[in-house]
């Protein structure tokens, strides 16, 4: 009897276990689908297409860089002597020359103390005036001993005649011939002083020549007409003219005609040519476009990083004065273009629908890919990029895709040029104004992201209590 109630004691007590178990996985149960159900309970927000029209226009292919506004030809004025700066000249309006100053060919532009070089020259000219005296001294002794020689000529004459006898000693017809021969060699002698007094003439000249130079260069002229960019020197500043002359000012000889010089990748220097077409920027000028085109490219590269650069020298009109020397420049080279051709933009040709979202009557087509275009994105997002003509301008297959209601209709086309952010489109029913489906957007008009299974649905503002 004691045996029996313990065993159903026993017997009781497991089965109260197995049900707390039950009950405890059960309440786990619960706990783990309640997030599930509470995100899954409301409906997922309504989706609506993101639409564009198709523009006419021009399009554009262009290379990017930048570069420096500079003028045309600069003059580098130097000093060749050394002296203290004592004053400038005057420019064409009667002021001090300075910056921005328009000069003329010839204008002075500033004095340097000549006093040494004065002295210099007033020696030189002195030394001049010795070595001319000396040469006509010279030049007179010669004459003498010309006169002499003939004189001593006739006498030799007359005692060869006479010869060694009884009217002529030996001794004096010897005398006559060592005077003869001693005659000769002084007009010699002469002539050897007249070349040496006419070199040391010639000596003087060019030491004249030389400090009277000197002289000149102590007033630092303009060698051309233009406007001082650049004044390097002060008065009372001592300049020194060793093996490089000092440079004084810098002087643009035109600032009509301005240059931009570019540094343009080696990538890219194979299409860029003289003469072609080229756009630029200024930041002191923000909104306004300049032009010019290609003067010259530079065959000397540059290596900076192991980056290979080529400057090109792009040419343009300053008639109205507004570009001023050494502004930053934002420069486009004019590859390629077209006028008045349909534009879209180049997410409009990469977007795919799902199969869902293509009208019924097209999705067997749909499901087929086209030439080029891209893979289909998931959950109707954006798709694989679809390449369109290139730069080059070679047309190649596309798609794109109009909406109508809650479906979307594809449309063939051929891509042209592009610009990496529109292309030229052409195809048949295609026109100007059409709307085209460049993606998906929610009700709230925020982009629709591609699904993903294991992301849970979070309760938006509309979701229901």
């Amino acid at each position: 009897m004691s045996q029996t109630r313990c065993e159903g004691g026993f017997s009781n007590r497991r089965g109260s276990r197995k049900l707390k178990i039950i009950l405890i996985l059960l309440a786990l149960g619960l706990v783990a689908a309640a997030p599930a159900w509470y995100f899954q309970r409301e409906d997922p927000e309504a989706v609506s297409f993101r639409t564009t029209q198709v523009t006419r226009g021009e399009l554009l292919v262009s290379i990017s860089a930048t570069g420096t506004v500079e003028p045309e030809e600069v003059v580098d004025v130097g000093a060749q002597v050394a002296g203290q700066i004592l004053s400038f000249g005057k420019d064409v309006n009667g002021k001090p020359v300075d910056y921005g100053s328009i000069v003329e060919n010839g204008t002075v532009l500033a004095l340097i103390d000549d006093s040494l070089y004065t002295a210099e020259a007033a020696q030189s000219e002195a030394q001049v005036s010795s070595a001319k005296a000396t040469l006509q001294r010279a030049v007179a002794d010669l004459e003498q001993m010309k006169a002499k020689l003939r004189q001593a000529e006739r006498d030799w004459q007359r005692a060869q005649k006479l010869g060694p006898s009884e009217a002529l000693a030996q001794s004096s017809y010897d005398a006559y011939r060592s005077a003869y021969e001693t005659a000769i060699a002084n007009v010699a002698v002469g002539e050897a002083s007249i070349l040496q007094a006419r070199a040391g003439v010639a000596q003087g000249e060019a030491v004249l020549r030389r400090t009277q130079r000197n002289l000149g260069y102590c007033t630092i002229k303009s060698p051309v007409k233009g406007i001082i960019i650049d004044r390097r020197v002060n008065i009372g500043q001592t300049v020194v003219a060793s093996l490089n002359a000092p440079s004084l000012f810098l002087i643009a000889k035109d600032l009509k005609r301005m240059q931009v010089w570019v540094a343009v990748n080696e990538a890219d220097i194979g299409r860029i040519h003289p003469g072609q077409a080229v756009t630029f920027t200024v930041d002191a000028f923000p909104g306004e476009t300049f032009t010019g085109e290609v003067g010259k490219i530079r065959l000397n590269a540059s290596m900076t990083q192991n980056v290979v650069t080529y400057t090109v020298e792009i040419v343009t009109d300053n008639s109205n004065g507004r570009l001023l020397p050494y502004l930053t420049a934002n420069v486009r080279f004019e590859l390629d273009r077209r006028d008045n051709v349909l534009l879209v933009p180049n997410a409009a040709l990469r977007w795919r629908p799902s199969a869902e979202q293509v009208a019924p009557e097209f999705r067997e087509a749909a499901e087929k890919p086209s030439g080029r275009q891209g893979k289909p994105g998931g959950g109707g997002g954006r798709g694989g990029s679809m390449v369109a003509g290139g730069p080059s301008g070679g047309m190649s297959p596309g798609v794109l895709w109009v909406a109508e209601g809650s479906y979307a209709r594809p449309i063939r086309v051929s891509a042209g040029l592009t610009d990496g952010a529109q292309t030229e489109v052409l195809g048949e029913g295609l026109s100007e104004g059409m709307k085209i489906v460049t993606g998906l957007q929610t009700q709230n008009n925020a982009p629709a992201a591609a699904s993903n299974p294991f992301t849970p649905k979070f309760p938006g503002r509309g979701a229901r209590k």
